[in-house]
């Protein structure tokens, strides 16, 4: 394995922690989104060093990578309207708060 693979997977490899620990331990629904973002790029970053070869990287892995970015923009933009519209309604936006409505 090259060694500017194995940087790109290391890299990765914490990106994806960082985004793990937004996810687990974040009360605020921004947050969290901003954590499954990060999780995301950690992916695209994963799936550019597997489609490198000698310097180059291969055009199926960066079509890939683009389609997963505009997917994720789209979900994100979704996401932060629903978050509105329940800051809107319960004046909050605290997951805890917000898992005790249920009951």
């Amino acid at each position: 394995m090259d060694p500017v693979q194995q940087l790109y997977f290391t890299t990765a490899a914490i990106i994806v922690v960082i985004g793990i620990y937004c996810v687990i331990y974040s009360r605020n629904m921004i947050k969290t989104i901003i954590g499954i973002e990060i999780i995301t790029a950690a992916v695209n970053l994963n799936f550019l060093a597997l489609g490198s070869k000698a310097g180059a990287v291969d055009s199926l892995a960066q079509s890939i990578v683009f389609t997963s970015i505009v997917i994720g923009a789209a979900i994100a933009a979704i996401a932060l309207s629903l978050i509105i519209q329940v800051f809107r309604h319960y004046r909050t936006t605290d997951l805890r708060k917000l898992r005790r409505l249920r009951w």
